[in-house]
């Protein structure tokens, strides 16, 4: 993985090309009400997609199943006010206040790669913060060994909820060593500004050596368990997804190969590239999986 620490979105993506006058006006007044942004040593230092591209093609089922249909749909979900139930193998459990919940954690820019797991992918510039420094003022208790995480469940703004796509609310979870890894990030922000509701809004996971599906959007539960937690995608259909779901090229989905994947953006004429082990983040994380068959536990 390259590093570069003090790359920032605006040395690789003009605020011009995605912003007219009054929405710089905006976007500058809310940065100032906000606490700086810090850079951190985790960011790659590709070129990010623009942000039309990041919140105009994206899944997220409980809003359509059609890429753009999360932009067409999501400016009727209502994110203020917004609480978060943290229960389990917690010392702080409650119902938290969003702003209650984050207050004090230390916001960063991170330019993360993303993979699907229908083998496109993109280059993202998140704001957020570690999940460590969040659990770490909540508390978790000896003998937890997993975090769960719940969506909204609201059919009347999120449409697709009223489908029976997929068994709502959505589900996710991962190990705690996973979770308490540095890469690990809840995300308020793309681009300098608070998430866009059809990116995830008002808070998501990021999990950059994971394939999407398992970065939850939305997040309203936060569960410290010492049982693997339930996953959406895993229940449906446990011979496609599985709960680790780590991008890795050698382990092919059983409908198509995952040895490559198309960038969103590079155009017709770009191709495919190479799928990196790990998303390219197998430095920091393969040590988290030593021993383990990838190709069961996948």
């Amino acid at each position: 993985m390259t590093y570069k620490p003090t790359l920032r979105w605006s040395d690789v993506t003009p605020h011009t090309m995605f912003l007219n006058r009054r929405q710089i006006m905006a976007a500058g007044a809310a940065l100032l009400a906000s606490p700086a942004l810090g850079n951190s040593p985790y960011s790659t230092d590709e070129t990010p997609n623009t942000r039309e591209e990041i919140s105009g093609y994206n899944n997220y089922y409980e809003f359509g199943l059609g890429k753009e249909d999360p932009a067409a749909n999501a400016s009727m979900l209502q994110t203020k006010p917004w609480t978060v139930k943290v229960d389990g193998m917690v010392d702080k459990p409650g119902i938290y206040d969003l702003d209650e919940l984050i207050s004090g954690m230390p916001i960063e820019e991170r330019i993360y790669r993303f993979r699907c797991v229908e083998a496109w992918s993109m280059i993202i510039p998140w704001q957020g913060f570690q999940l460590s420094a969040l659990l770490d003022k909540l508390g978790v208790q000896p003998g937890a060994k997993y975090v769960g995480f719940e969506t909204l469940l609201r059919p009347e703004e999120m449409p697709g909820q009223k489908m029976g796509t997929l068994d709502w609310p959505y589900v996710e979870g991962l190990r705690l060593d996973e979770a308490m890894h540095p890469l690990t990030l809840i995300a308020t922000g793309l681009y300098g500004q608070p998430l866009p509701n059809q990116n995830g809004a008002p808070i998501r996971l990021v999990v950059p050596w994971k394939y999407g599906f398992k970065n939850i959007k939305a997040i309203v539960r936060i569960t410290l368990t010492d049982t693997q937690p339930p996953c959406t995608w895993n229940q449906i259909a446990p011979q496609e997804y599985g709960f680790y779901a780590n991008v890795n090229p050698q382990v092919d989905h059983p409908r198509w190969s995952q040895a490559s994947e198309r960038r969103i953006g590079a155009g017709l004429l770009a191709g495919r590239q190479d799928t990196l082990m790990f998303n390219g983040y197998a430095d920091e994380v393969a040590s988290l999986y030593s021993g383990m068959d990838l190709a069961a536990d996948y």
